[in-house]
């Protein structure tokens, strides 16, 4: 008999059934008896893609069935090659206690990690004062300092060539046709020079990014790194995780120049794998960003309103 005993024949069938308890304990129990790991009830954790519980002391990460994702593997491969690196060079991240597949039903490939006592920042950023954003942001910046090095190529997936393949700007976005032309444009000439790449984790916003009661950070979620030049790693820092927010930023760059952060967001946004989120989140509506000159006026409009915040 089956340890998941659930249909799944699509990607809705997955997201129906992922977060359930229920259907998990089995695979999970076992998961963690094969292991000689301690058993405790499962606890539902922030949803992702994947099925991801706490129990315990630990999380159990089951990634969704093969033959659902064109990539399997892939992403598996690139999160262990990420924590690895994060333990290799002192940051503070899950420690990787397991790994391994299970022939059931499907077949399903896991990961058992530590499970980090911490809040997610966009839980506890209301609370904050000013001098512990810029704590935060001091510490994020050591956080990328220490991973953004270079490393071998561990992605099968180039910048640009995974940026002109996607179709998440038209599609989950409502930018107008005129900006989609232009972004195609521009990353037709775009360039990224080998000599240039490092590991970015590509995906610090503000859920995976966890605090302490001491305001010590974590980082989470490994998944969607990608080998690229730094800018890739801060414009989505500066737009996703800070959202331009001053004390942050002071706390990650120290004295900053609006033009700057402006033309980081102008280089990068477009090339980026979660661009089309953070762009439309932060200067919407995306239904007027007609053009590259409408986009940089409007991040510049929001950089230096944010920056001209008082404490």
């Amino acid at each position: 008999m089956s340890l998941f005993t659930q249909d799944i024949k699509n990607w809705d069938d997955w997201f129906h059934v992922f977060q359930s308890v229920s259907a998990f304990t089995p695979l999970v129990e076992f998961i963690l008896s094969r292991h000689g790991l301690e058993i405790s009830p499962l606890e539902k954790l922030a949803p992702g893609t994947n099925a991801v519980f706490r129990v315990g002391e630990y999380v159990v990460k089951i990634f969704s069935p093969q033959g659902l994702c064109n990539d399997y593997g892939t992403t598996i491969e690139v999160e262990m090659f990420g924590m690895r690196l994060a333990e290799e060079v002192g940051v503070p991240a899950p420690r990787l206690i397991a790994d391994g597949e299970v022939d059931d039903k499907y077949f399903f490939r896991y990961m058992v990690m530590d499970y980090i006592h911490g809040k997610m920042l966009c839980d506890v950023a209301k609370n904050l004062s000013y001098d512990d954003k810029v704590k935060i942001g001091q510490n994020m910046r050591k956080i990328t300092d220490a991973l953004n090095q270079p490393c071998e190529n561990f992605s099968p997936f180039d910048v640009k060539e995974y940026a002109l393949a996607s179709e998440d700007w038209r599609e989950e976005e409502n930018f107008p046709e005129a900006f989609l032309a232009e972004r195609l444009a521009y990353l037709d000439d775009f360039h990224i020079a080998e000599n240039e790449k490092v590991y970015c984790h590509g995906d610090f916003h503000a859920e995976n990014v966890l605090v302490d009661d001491g305001l010590n950070v974590y980082v989470v979620d490994f998944a969607d790194a990608m080998h690229a030049p730094v800018g890739y790693e801060q414009v989505y820092v500066v737009s996703a995780l800070f959202c331009f927010e001053r004390p942050y930023m002071e706390g990650y760059f120290g004295e900053y120049d609006v033009d700057e952060i402006v033309d980081l967001c102008m280089t990068w946004l477009p090339v980026h794998a979660w661009g089309h989120g953070t762009t439309a989140e932060n200067l919407k509506p995306a239904s007027e960003i007609t053009s590259f000159e409408i986009m940089r006026k409007r991040l510049r409009e929001l950089v230096e309103k944010e920056k001209g915040a008082t404490r």
